[in-house]
């Protein structure tokens, strides 16, 4: 699953990468949690280019009656996203890309959990498979909100969870926002493991267990004995 990641990269370095012509209003968060407003990349018919727009993390259906189930609709499985009620049209119609830079994951040791950070080994941003749907209140208020696809952990992953978030590779970016793309034939193949080769990982502080902690010390590696044995130097 991915249920806190960051992104702390500066406005200009994501907007280069993500090639978006507007540098965005963004400040580094080490801590993001379910429920917040997280950064993300639309594919805008109007113009046929890139926007990044703010999303609120927990896909809320058109048809939900109470917005409260966003906060369990944070991630989604890609192997069933097709079909499932509450996410098969915006797999079709609705997908971003939710911009990152690292992610945590919890392993049970004991009696505790121990958190790891995970992020690529050339420290570059990367973006997660996203869902996002728009949902109207009773009142008329508009809401737009957005899921995480998962899909199984890679080796790097194995040891901490069975699950990972799906991180697209850039040369797919155009094919996962096109919406005239639609059929899972097309978009599957996108939502496989990231190779853990890519990938570095170490154990952090548990100020990350709470999502009140928003500061770099969140992502400083801590116990060096911890580490995954199959992490890149």
């Amino acid at each position: 699953m991915c249920g806190r990641f960051t992104l702390t990269q500066s406005a200009q370095a994501l907007a280069d990468f993500f090639q978006i012509q507007e540098v965005p209003n963004l400040t580094a968060q080490y801590n993001i949690a379910p429920t917040q407003m997280v950064a993300t990349v639309l594919y805008n018919p109007t113009d046929n280019k890139r926007q990044l727009q703010h999303l609120r993390w927990g896909l809320i259906p058109s048809w939900a009656k109470d917005p409260n189930i966003g906060a369990k609709l944070i991630n989604a499985r890609s192997e069933t996203v097709a079909e499932k009620p509450s996410f098969r049209s915006a797999f079709k119609k609705r997908r971003c890309l939710v911009v990152a830079d690292g992610f945590y994951e919890w392993q049970k040791q004991q009696s505790t959990k121990q958190p790891f950070y995970f992020r690529l080994g050339d420290g570059n941003p990367f973006a997660f498979a996203g869902l996002w749907e728009k949902w109207i209140s009773p009142a008329q208020e508009e809401v737009i909100s957005c899921t995480i696809l998962t899909t199984t952990a890679n080796e790097l992953l194995q040891s901490i969870h069975d699950r990972m978030p799906v991180i697209i590779d850039p040369k797919d970016y155009d094919t996962w926002l096109n919406p005239e793309i639609q059929t899972a034939q097309k978009l599957q193949p996108l939502l496989s493991p990231y190779s853990a080769a890519a990938m570095t990982a170490y154990p952090v502080s548990k100020l990350v267990n709470s999502a009140k902690n928003n500061t770099p010390e969140c992502i400083i590696a801590t116990d060096e004995q911890n580490q995954l044995p199959n992490q890149l130097n």
